[in-house]
C-alpha cells in the first residue's frame, strides 16, 4: 500500500526529497553537537532504465517498492531514509563510523542483490553506493555531495559496488558546483511559481500544404536576474517532483491561449507537454478538466503530447488518467518517437492520432539515405494507422524537401518559425490567414 502522507514519496514510504533535506539538517545539527559520527549512503540502481523499458514504469514501480524493502530491512531501526530521485535514495545512519557504515553498506549490496521475480522472470539488482562519514563543521549539502560523488565513481566502474568518500579521483569543486546549482535551480521554480516568472512561447507545426496544423507549447522561465534554459529546469523540475505544478500551470495557460486563438479568429489547436509525475499523479484528470473549464475551450482544440513509454504504463493511475483524457475529447501524440527504445509493434496498440519523429531522424536529412528511407517508411505506416505524421526539428530548406518527398504530414522547426511569445506567434498565424485569403 502506498504512503499517502505528504512528506513521503508515495512508492516506498521513505522521506521526500524536501521533507528529507530538513530531516538531514536536524540530524547533522544533533552529530554537530554531541560529536557523534554520522554517515550517508547515496544509492542509485543500476540499469534501472532498462527495467522501466523492460517491464514499463508500473513493473518499474514494483522493483522500486520491493528494493526499498531490502533497504529498510539491511539498515539499523534509527536510520533516516530519503528518495532523493526516481532511482536514487540516501539513507543517514547516526553513530556509524567509516568501518561500521562500510560494514552496513556491504550487507545492504548482499541483500540488495538477491534475486527477485518480475514478471515471472528473475532479474538479479543491484545498486552502486557512495559513502561518507560527517567531518567535523560540515553542512548537510557537502556531505551529500560526497556521497553522491561516491556514488557517481561506483557507477563509473561498473556498479555493483560501493566507493568510499575520498577513494574516487578528485573533481575539483565542478561536482560541487553543479550539485549546488542544481539546488538553486530548485529555489528559482518555487518562486518563479509564486511571482509569476513563468510564461509560454508557441512554436508552429506547418501541414506541408501551408495549412496549420497547431502550435506547441514551451514553457519558459525568466527571472529578473537571469533566463532559465528548459534543458536547466525542466530535469530538476522532473527529479524533484515540481514538474507537476508546473504542467498544471501549462495546461491552464495553453488551454487559454486556444480560447483566445479561438476569439481572434485564428482558432488552432495547442500542443501541451506531458510528464510521466503528471500522469502518474491523481490530480492529473481533475487538472485538465479545470483547465477546459476555466478557459471555456473545446476539448477538440487541445492536444496532449506524451512520450511512447508513457502510452505503455500499465500502472492503474496512468491508465485511468488516459481514459480521462480520451473522454474528454481532448487529443493526443506520441512525441519524439525514433529516439531511444521507440517499438513499432507498440504503435498498432497506442490511442494516439499524431505521430512525431524526432528531429535526430530529420537532422542528418537529405545526406543520410538511410535516415531518409526511416522516415518515408513511418510517414507511410503512420498513415496505415490513421495518425497524422509530423517530422521534428526541419531547419533548412533541404530537410523540408526531403521530408515532404518522404511524404510526411506536417513539419515543425526553425524553417518555418522560432518558438514565440503569445502576442507573436497571434500576429504570424493572422498574416498566415489574411494571405490565405
Amino acid at each position: 500500500m502506498h504512503d499517502l502522507r505528504p512528506d513521503r514519496d508515495p512508492i516506498t514510504g521513505f522521506l521526500s526529497r524536501s521533507a528529507g533535506l530538513h530531516a538531514a539538517m536536524q540530524v547533522v545539527a544533533e552529530a554537530e553537537a554531541s560529536g557523534s559520527s554520522l554517515a550517508a549512503l547515496w544509492l542509485d540502481i543500476d540499469r534501472f532504465r532498462q527495467i522501466n523499458e523492460s517491464f514499463g514504469h508500473a513493473g518499474g514501480d514494483s522493483v522500486i517498492t520491493q528494493l526499498a524493502a531490502r533497504l529498510r530491512r539491511a539498515l539499523r531501526g534509527d536510520s533516516i531514509l530519503l528518495r532523493m530521485g526516481s532511482d536514487e535514495f540516501v539513507a543517514l545512519v547516526p553513530s556509524a563510523t567509516l568501518q561500521l557504515a562500510t560494514e552496513i553498506g556491504a550487507a545492504v549490496l548482499a541483500e540488495i542483490e538477491r534475486p527477485l521475480v518480475i514478471d515471472n522472470l528473475m532479474m538479479r539488482p543491484s545498486v552502486s553506493m557512495g559513502i561518507a562519514v560527517h567531518e567535523s563543521g560540515e553542512d548537510p549539502l557537502s556531505l551529500f555531495e560526497r556521497a553522491d560523488r561516491a556514488m557517481m565513481e561506483a557507477k563509473r566502474r561498473g556498479g555493483k559496488r560501493l566507493i568510499v568518500s575520498g577513494d574516487q579521483p578528485l573533481s575539483g569543486r565542478l561536482g560541487v558546483q553543479l550539485a549546488r546549482e542544481e539546488l538553486i535551480v530548485e529555489a528559482d521554480l518555487h518562486r518563479a511559481l509564486e511571482s509569476g516568472c513563468l510564461a509560454l512561447e508557441y512554436q508552429p507545426l506547418v501541414r506541408v500544404d501551408g495549412r496549420i496544423e497547431a502550435v506547441e507549447a514551451l514553457m519558459r522561465c525568466e527571472l529578473p536576474e537571469r533566463r532559465l534554459l528548459p534543458g536547466k529546469f525542466i530535469p530538476v523540475a522532473e527529479k524533484t517532483g515540481i514538474i507537476v505544478r508546473l504542467g498544471e500551470w501549462c495546461l491552464l495557460q495553453g488551454a487559454l491561449f486556444a480560447a483566445r486563438l479561438r476569439d481572434e479568429g485564428v482558432a488552432t489547436k495547442v500542443a501541451i507537454n506531458v510528464s510521466r509525475a503528471q500522469l502518474t499523479s491523481r490530480s492529473f484528470a481533475p487538472a485538465l478538466q479545470a483547465a477546459l473549464i476555466c478557459a471555456n475551450v473545446a476539448p477538440a482544440l487541445i492536444e496532449l503530447e506524451f512520450t511512447e513509454s508513457l502510452f505503455l504504463d500499465l500502472s492503474e493511475t496512468v491508465q485511468a488518467n488516459m481514459r480521462s483524457v480520451r473522454a474528454a475529447g481532448v487529443g493526443m501524440a506520441i512525441d519524439d518517437f525514433g529516439y531511444g527504445y521507440s517499438c513499432l509493434a507498440n504503435l498498432k496498440d497506442l490511442p494516439a492520432t499524431k505521430l512525431k519523429l524526432d528531429r535526430s531522424l530529420i537532422r542528418v536529412l537529405p545526406d543520410d539515405r538511410r535516415a531518409y528511407a526511416v522516415v518515408k517508411a513511418m510517414a507511410m505506416l503512420g498513415r496505415e494507422l490513421g495518425m497524422t505524421v509530423v517530422a521534428e526539428g526541419v531547419e533548412t530548406a533541404a530537410q523540408q524537401a526531403a521530408v515532404e518527398g518522404a511524404a510526411v504530414d506536417a513539419v515543425q522547426g526553425f524553417f518555418h518559425a522560432h518558438p514565440m511569445p503569445d502576442e507573436a506567434v497571434l500576429a504570424w498565424l493572422k498574416e498566415r490567414k489574411t494571405h490565405e485569403l
